[in-house]
């Protein structure tokens, strides 16, 4: 530690945000919908709210998406889920947590646009026998479309044109240009759900369910165990007995005690939960140069690698056995009330667990004066990268990357609070899970700074916001590789790889505009020696 923290502090700080729930009637103007909470103007507010009440309604549904699940499992042996952010990211985390039931298709998720990712998927599955499933809350969100395309060419040409609509659904908001191609492209099914939910808090709605139930999982039960939840949570459950209130009020007094790295320590069951956690927060809170930093997967340090800048966060089974990460907090916990405990009973507790943190993050939200439903910096990147891709378009070639800061200048200009985001536009390999591991474990000793781990370009659809609209204390190292293979969009002038390679240059573009300390570097022969070179 950078220096000795003050637990009675920091034990103040959370009683007093605790007493502001009352005070204001926090939890009650929720409930209300009262705008005001969150911003002067109701614009993406209130029509981002039906979340509250998600678990409830749509366990009047459950039993339709289970009869559809059953309808389809044995035509499938596979199913791959095509969506970007929160149309993907809360499906995995369900299924990673809960596991798949082997008499459903085996369940893939595929959110890159990395030709090599998109081949490797391909490569698993069978096309006669996959059930593809085009998941985009506006219908248009470019990665998904294009992975479409790719697919619907593929799937038609192992089973011709006429039955190939039969091997996909579609799930996405009433009226959007998605709901109109699978009706022109006679898809098997569309699932519409409540537009009035954003994506990040989309996970109950058809949105999570459909995918989950698709890999087996009991969504009925899920939902119960999340309205029990909402539950708790409710209008009427005040001060530290709403759960979820209590949570957003912890993590605001740590954030104003300057701990804005909520460094999620979950035991291995659990580290899925983190990732889709990462957008949450990071995409709600991000924002006006404000923000929590969500930090999850980095390797478990000593206690004397973590600054005054973090709290903790531990989940973990209740009756589990300790583990290293129990240990470590345990050391780290015994210096003051920065680390908190989440136990589980079991694992379908899950439901109630996400719910948990979708409420306490609106509640911090709040705390901290920010629109926590909104994402005002994710279109800057979009439009860099159309720019790019616009250009490409015109003289058939790439713009070069403008010339960044060395990773060494990089690493130099960190500040105690800083933390580093890797963006890495690479396959999700072994090899590379190891490098950019020991990478994380040696800048993280040697800098004493959080370190974050972003695949491109995935990040962009969970913690891009925060990089661009939060506060000033991040460093940026960005990595690309060629790939080795390209792979042609239908009915487009680029290919998957140049649309890689556009997202990266455009995101570049983004942080750099916002003042930003950023780096970049190309893998060009070893990455275990390329990254050995650099930190």
């Amino acid at each position: 530690m950078t220096s000795s923290p003050d637990p009675a502090r920091l034990s103040k700080a959370i009683d007093s945000a605790v007493a502001e729930l009352e005070s204001k009637g926090i939890v009650r103007r929720i409930w209300a919908k009262d705008h005001t909470l969150w911003s002067d103007s109701p614009q993406e507010i209130t029509n981002r709210l039906a979340w509250l009440t998600l678990p409830e309604a749509m366990r009047s549904q459950a039993a339709e998406i289970r009869a559809f699940a059953e309808s389809v499992k044995e035509t499938f042996t596979y199913t791959v889920l095509l969506g970007m952010g929160g149309s993907s990211l809360g499906a995995e985390a369900v299924v990673k947590i809960i596991g798949e039931d082997a008499s459903f298709p085996l369940f893939h998720v595929l959110d890159s646009t990395l030709p090599s990712v998109i081949r490797e998927v391909e490569e698993q599955v069978d096309m006669a026998d996959t059930l593809f499933i085009v998941s985009s809350k506006s219908g248009s969100t470019i990665e998904v479309i294009s992975l479409y395309r790719h697919f619907r060419e593929r799937v038609a040409e192992a089973v011709g044109e006429a039955k190939a609509g039969e091997r996909f659904i579609a799930i996405t908001d009433p009226g959007t240009p998605l709901e109109r191609l699978a009706e022109d492209h006679n898809f098997r099914r569309t699932f519409l759900a409540d537009p009035n939910v954003g994506g990040r808090y989309s996970l109950f709605s058809h949105f999570g369910l459909v995918p989950a139930a698709l890999a087996g999982v009991d969504v009925a039960r899920l939902l119960e165990r999340a309205h029990a939840m909402q539950q708790r949570c409710g209008p009427a459950v005040t001060g530290d007995k709403n759960p979820g209130a209590y949570l957003g009020a912890y993590l605001a007094a740590m954030w104003r005690e300057g701990r804005d790295k909520v460094t999620f320590a979950p035991s291995l069951t659990f580290q899925p939960f983190a990732s889709w956690a990462e957008q949450l927060i990071a995409e709600s809170l991000g924002k006006a140069r404000k923000g929590i930093v969500p930090v999850a997967t980095e390797p478990l340090g000593g206690p004397d690698v973590y600054g005054n800048d973090r709290c903790f966060i531990n989940i973990r089974l209740e009756d589990a056995e300790p583990s290293p990460v129990d240990k470590m907090l345990t050391q780290v916990g015994a210096r003051g009330p920065f680390v908190m405990t989440q136990s589980i009973r079991d694992i379908y507790d899950v439901g109630e667990l996400f719910y948990w943190w979708e409420f306490a993050t609106a509640v911090a939200g709040v705390y901290l004066g920010v629109n926590a439903f909104d994402q005002p910096n994710v279109e800057q990147a979009k439009r860099n990268t159309n720019d790019v891709l616009a250009a490409y378009e015109k003289s058939g070639k790439l713009p070069a990357a403008f010339a960044t800061i060395s990773p060494k200048d990089l690493f130099a200009r960190a500040k105690p609070g800083d933390y580093l985001a890797i963006l890495a536009y690479l396959p999700f390999t072994t090899e590379v899970d190891t490098a950019l591991s020991l990478l994380r474990e040696r800048l993280m000793t040697r800098l004493k700074i959080a370190t974050t781990f972003g695949l491109g370009p995935r990040y962009l659809h969970s913690t891009g916001q925060l990089h661009k609209g939060g506060p000033n204390n991040g460093l940026f190292l960005q990595i690309v590789k060629d790939d080795k293979e390209d792979i042609p969009i239908p009915g487009k002038p680029y290919s998957f790889g140049a649309l890689a390679q556009a997202q990266a240059l455009g995101d570049l573009q983004a942080l750099a505009a916002a003042g930003r300390r950023v780096a970049r570097i190309k893998i060009t022969g070893s990455l275990e020696d390329s990254l050995s070179a650099i930190g």
